[in-house]
């Protein structure tokens, strides 16, 4: 497992982890200073004109996480639920995403909008880990994104057989009631990952024992509001959302390509 970024799973605060869709996102996360970035494979699809979590980004996240691998600080790709049943295919796609150098993969347990069985996510699991044992392997539970066994119970057990075929970390998003939180953080003996919660700070988070919080694909939707905001706001002659500038943007590119 990459040493460096398990560690910042160890924080005072939770790791608060940004999610990318292609290279200027990402560089605009480092230049500010965040010490992770991750992909988020709606973004990704959605650029493609594609929805997410139907197995479209298999080979656009290879090229990203290419062009991510080198950058200063660790990555973390969204492979959703690693593009195959068979797990010996998914160990062999994500020993090929670590060949470019990120730190972690997310891998998710269900498929078009319906959970699957835990037997078989956790065979895929095991299967990464065998292969790419250094790779931090985070574990998403579905079970409250799609409302489905959305219990602290149901959820708790199937992240135990995760963590029991070698995850590194267990990721919930949809997880908003701040018991749940706590009596899975408590339950869990790896770190536990949700999205935002609203009103609640990381200290907040961190209190309840979250170790990591994704923004998912927020950032990329946010990033398309702006856009149309922009233009409204030409339209109507009023002062546009803040943007990079050009040449901060270009000096950016040009420093990452030479």
């Amino acid at each position: 497992m990459n040493g460096s970024f398990a560690d910042l799973h160890r924080g005072p605060l939770p790791l608060l982890l940004p999610n990318a869709w292609d290279v200027p996102s990402a560089l605009a996360f480092v230049a500010a200073g965040y010490p992770a970035v991750a992909t988020t494979s709606q973004g990704v699809a959605s650029s493609l004109g594609r929805p997410d979590a139907t197995r479209s980004t298999r080979e656009a996240n290879l090229r990203l996480a290419s062009a991510l691998g080198r950058l200063a600080v660790p990555v973390t790709v969204d492979c959703e639920d690693g593009y195959d049943d068979d797990p010996d295919t998914v160990a062999a796609y994500v020993a090929e995403v670590a060949e470019h150098g990120v730190a972690g993969v997310n891998l998710e347990d269900s498929l078009d909008g319906a959970l699957v069985e835990p037997e078989a996510f956790a065979a895929k699991v095991a299967a990464v880990k065998h292969r790419a044992p250094e790779v931090f392997l985070n574990a998403r539970v579905d079970t409250f994104w799609f409302h489905q066994d959305d219990t602290v119970e149901a959820t708790l057990a199937r992240a135990m057989r995760y963590v029991d075929a070698g995850a590194d970390g267990v990721f919930v998003p949809g997880l908003g009631d701040l018991d749940a939180i706590r009596g899975l953080a408590d339950a869990l003996p790896v770190p536990l990952n949700v999205l935002p919660v609203a009103g609640r700070s990381l200290a907040d988070l961190g209190a309840l024992g979250v170790r990591r919080v994704s923004t998912g694909s927020l950032p990329y939707r946010a990033s398309l509001a702006a856009a149309v905001a922009t233009a409204a706001a030409v339209r109507e002659g009023s002062e546009p959302p803040p943007s990079l500038s050009y040449p901060d943007l270009q000096a950016a590119l040009s420093e990452y390509a030479s």
